[in-house]
């Protein structure tokens, strides 16, 4: 899961496709999603990894607002290249992609929910990945 949801984006077809929003909005959009995903590795620090641990529950920076602030980074780096690149292929990895992605997440939150201190977390940070959906 962690592996194919790593290098997923191997499977993109690079040719132009519908563009569905101008290639200004699509940088915009990438830039804020590399934002997202470097602030919430910082805020990680030492607890960063790439199979699910308990390394620790970050509460600080992005962390305040949902409970997977990277992944979030990843969702808005994906929309910022999938606008401009539309196509049946790009929508089909994306799909692929965040099964896995979800899928780690609830495998993360499984493993951590044995953790008194992010069972308290989920208290105060209602949503994993979208404030008020999911």
């Amino acid at each position: 899961m962690s592996t194919g949801a790593t290098f997923y984006f191997l499977a993109f077809r690079l040719e132009p496709g519908i563009h569905l929003v101008p290639e200004w909005l699509a940088a915009a959009l990438q830039i804020a999603g590399l934002a997202i995903q470097i602030s919430a590795k910082l805020s990680l620090r030492r607890s960063f990894g790439i199979l699910p641990a308990n390394r620790g529950v970050v509460v600080h920076g992005p962390y305040r607002l949902i409970r997977h602030p990277m992944y979030f980074g990843y969702l808005v780096n994906d929309m910022g290249f999938l606008l401009p690149n539309f196509g049946l292929q790009n929508v089909l990895v994306l799909a692929f992609h965040w099964t896995l992605q979800i899928g780690r997440i609830v495998r993360e939150e499984r493993l951590l929910s044995n953790d008194e201190m992010y069972r308290d977390y989920t208290q105060r940070v209602r949503y994993r990945l979208i404030a008020g959906v999911f």
